[in-house]
């Protein structure tokens, strides 16, 4: 059994990341890890490099890249947040984006409604 790697990130963001594996029963060794090119601004650093993270969970099949930072260690780390928040989604738990998606989806559906009630004819006419 493999131990949970430690990322460029706070101490406080690795242990929320081992705790999210554990709450989601994902271990480690069920994870499959590939470090490819990344693309974007960055120059001949990111042309010699390969910072961007595919990480796959092998017995969802889901999978999750990532390759917007320039660290590989915090490319890790995010790229296995992500994955981690669609296993979560695959179990129908709530995820940062899911909650924010439905307080959106809220407030729009408020505004349409005061909207309509404004468009209204009123009945006050003389």
């Amino acid at each position: 059994m493999a131990t949970s790697p430690v990322f460029a990130v706070s101490n406080r963001k690795n242990q929320w990341l081992i705790a999210r594996m554990a709450e989601l029963g994902v271990i480690e060794d069920d994870l499959e890890e590939r470090f490819i090119r990344s693309s974007g601004r960055g120059g001949q650093h990111l042309n010699k490099t390969s910072s961007a993270v595919h990480v796959r969970h092998l017995p969802t099949g889901l999978e999750a890249r990532y390759g917007n930072e320039r660290s590989q260690s915090l490319n890790r780390f995010m790229a296995r947040r992500e994955l981690l928040d669609k296993i979560a989604v695959g179990h129908g738990l709530s995820t940062a984006k899911t909650v924010e998606a439905a307080r959106a989806s809220k407030q729009k559906n408020r505004r349409r409604r005061r909207t309509a009630k404004k468009m209204q004819p009123s009945n006050d006419t003389i």
